[in-house]
């Protein structure tokens, strides 16, 4: 009997030391009993799609799973997401020692990969908001339909400042002032953090691409354009330009980072250990981990096993493999083995992200926050993502003061296949990497939103290509715009709208009928023949789900406060049409 009290009291005393142990000792006392296999492990991101099977989490100790732009469940409905990810969980808590995943997922304007989540406007539209407390709550809102289905890690926000608006991911920037983008990214870092990065209702940030992705030299990237190029500019004018993001963004307490794929002055991020580990980690104190971007490492010179030791030796941290992680594993064990990254290295790179799944509280509340579920999409979301399109639309131009359109017009014939398609609306990183057209996920079209709007005596005509408009038509809105895309693929020489768009303006031109341009577009383009020959011209960027944040401006229950947050230029900054900061008001 006594021994066994002495046992009772033995346990205690164990369990309230550890309840009283700091992060750091926890983190320590973790890595203490760590083999090489399983910190190796912490460092390898998988995405889903590529597991040849769940067992591996458990069998290679996997530290995170991502689903990247196209993957994910078999269906992309919240039930079947929590469902998913959770099953993946378990696997990681059958580990030796209980070490959980941190599931990663592009949630960049409202998680964009679940069907009936609220998507929001793409940051270039929050940008013409300049609503700092807006944009937190369109991210805290993104936090907690994020983390209802166990995906604790957003990559985003994207805090590019991009100088050149040919490139794909120009719709992804707040905007080209550095200051506007690094006040954006502490109030998406608040949202996503909320009262505490603990808490289950929260999820981690993930500033990215460091650094200079916006900056990148026209010719030097993919197919010869500007994606994944080079960054050709003095170290001066990238932190002047390109770094200020992240000094605003560990200060407000990021801690993890995506790298970029791009270069600077010829050198490979992913391999830059002066600007990975001397800048942002010396200088700047950055405490997070890193974390590459898909298959980046690949992009270093060198076979497989150095381009490995490059990328760690420079200071990345987690590896998004993404796919052939056994490869990437024994590759990785076999570097340290030979000498080539050392020990200390490898339990930096672990201490680093340990630290902060503790800090996450992931080690006490692993899985989805089921109770949230419910809430994914729900009124109370979507009225914020509302306010979030009506702030964020730019009027360029007004003629006879033609805006705000009455609600008895008799007539209105509208136009356009994205006046009533929800994918145009959203564009990219929606349900899919490059986005899709149609019904790809729940919300209110603009030809829905016009027709809830309008007087019930107003006949309301919707034409697309091939039809003619009604003679006694009163007034024609148009929706025009770009196809949906994402990065690389919306590299492009000349910005423009889709050239069906174009065209059908063109006819419409000639009806002699005052017309309404809606721009649906994730950049300035080129408005050559369409501002001269509009009555009124709205820029909507790509405004999410929620078309009625565009009636509330077209028919005046919302007075305009949208400002550019790019010049608007053609021809490569050879000829300004809009400046900065430009915008009409009622």
């Amino acid at each position: 009997m006594k021994r066994l009290i002495l046992l009772l009291i033995f346990i205690l005393l164990i369990f309230f030391s550890y309840g009283k142990e700091s992060i750091e000792e926890k983190v320590e006392n973790l890595i203490k009993m760590m083999t090489l296999e399983e910190k190796i492990g912490q460092m390898t991101q998988v995405d889903n799609s590529y597991l040849l099977t769940p067992e591996d989490i458990k069998n290679y100790y996997i530290g995170s799973v991502l689903s990247g732009g196209n993957s994910g469940p078999s269906e992309f409905t919240p039930q079947a997401w929590a469902d998913y990810i959770d099953t993946l969980q378990s696997y990681a808590l059958k580990t030796r020692l209980r070490i959980p995943l941190l599931y990663g997922i592009d949630a960049v304007h409202g998680n964009g990969k679940v069907y009936s989540a609220v998507i929001f406007p793409h940051n270039i539209g929050l940008g013409c908001t300049r609503d700092i407390n807006l944009v937190e709550r369109c991210a805290r809102i993104t936090a907690l339909e994020s983390c209802a289905i166990g995906a604790y890690w957003s990559f985003a926000p994207c805090v590019a400042v991009v100088q050149d608006i040919r490139w794909g991911r120009t719709y992804e920037s707040y905007s080209e002032d550095p200051e506007l983008v690094s006040q954006m990214a502490k109030a998406v870092i608040r949202g996503f953090h909320g009262k505490s990065l603990n808490n289950n209702d929260s999820i981690l940030a993930c500033p990215k691409h460091f650094v200079g992705d916006g900056g990148t030299k026209f010719g030097t990237g993919i197919n010869g354009l500007l994606d994944q190029g080079d960054t050709r500019i003095s170290e001066k004018l990238l932190r002047e330009i390109h770094l200020k993001p992240y000094i605003y963004a560990i200060e407000e307490g990021a801690k993890s980072i995506m790298v970029s794929f791009s270069s600077f002055n010829g050198k490979k991020m992913h391999g830059n250990k002066y600007l990975l580990t001397d800048v942002l980690k010396g200088e700047l104190k950055f405490r997070g981990f890193l974390v590459s971007d898909w298959k980046g490492i690949e992009q270093l010179q060198g076979n497989y096993e150095e381009q490995v030791t490059t990328a760690i030796n420079a200071g990345i941290d987690m590896v998004m493999v993404p796919d052939d992680y056994r490869k990437f594993i024994n590759t990785l064990i076999d570097c340290v083995k030979k000498g080539k990254i050392s020990i200390s290295r490898i339990n930096d790179a672990v201490r680093r992200i340990l630290k902060v799944k503790f800090e996450m509280g992931l080690f006490e509340h692993p899985y989805g926050n089921r109770k949230l579920l419910n809430n994914i999409g729900s009124e109370e979301h979507r009225k914020v993502a509302r306010e979030a399109v009506r702030k964020s639309l730019v009027i360029l131009k007004n003629d006879n003061k033609i805006l705000p359109l009455s609600k008895n017009i008799r007539k209105i014939c509208v136009v356009g296949y994205k006046a009533d398609d929800i994918g145009a609306q959203c564009g990219g990183w929606t349900i899919y990497w490059q986005g899709g057209f149609g019904k790809i996920t729940e919300g209110t079209t603009i030809l829905d939103a016009i027709k809830k709007v309008v007087s019930k005596n107003t006949k309301i005509t919707y034409v697309n290509e091939g039809e003619d408009i009604p003679k006694d038509t009163e007034i024609v809105i148009a929706v025009v715009g770009e196809k949906p895309y994402a990065e690389f693929q919306g590299d492009t020489v000349r910005p423009t709208i889709d050239i069906i768009d174009q065209r059908l303006l063109d006819k419409i031109f000639l009806k002699g009928k005052p017309v309404v341009t809606i721009l649906i577009i994730g950049r300035p383009v080129d408005l050559t023949g369409i501002i001269e020959k509009s009555k009124a011209v709205i820029a909507a960027w790509l405004p999410g789900t929620e078309g009625e944040g565009i009636t509330d401006i077209l028919f005046g229950d919302y007075k305009p406060t949208g400002k550019l947050s790019f010049s608007w230029y053609i021809d490569n900054k050879e000829n300004l049409i809009f400046p900065f900061g430009y915008g009409l008001e009622y």
